[in-house]
């Protein structure tokens, strides 16, 4: 009996698919919830110009703001 992917978390979900590496089922339902969760991420260009440098530079700095922020709270 399979288990319930629908209910799993990703990390369960992972996990099963490291012990089960040729269940397409488990492997096609991770790839579906990681992309879910991508919808909210930023893209940036790729640093390899001095202007896209510049713009990771400054949202790597962004990020350890917003993360020192959270762990001062």
């Amino acid at each position: 009996m399979k288990p319930d992917f629908d209910n799993m978390s990703i990390a369960q979900l992972r996990a099963y698919l490291l012990s089960h590496r040729n269940d397409d089922e488990a492997f096609y339902k991770l790839a579906d919830r990681l992309a879910e969760n991508s919808d909210d991420s930023d893209l940036y260009p790729i640093p390899d110009t001095p202007e896209n440098i510049a713009i990771m530079e400054t949202a790597i700095r962004e990020h350890v703001k917003k993360l020192e922020q959270k762990r001062q709270s």
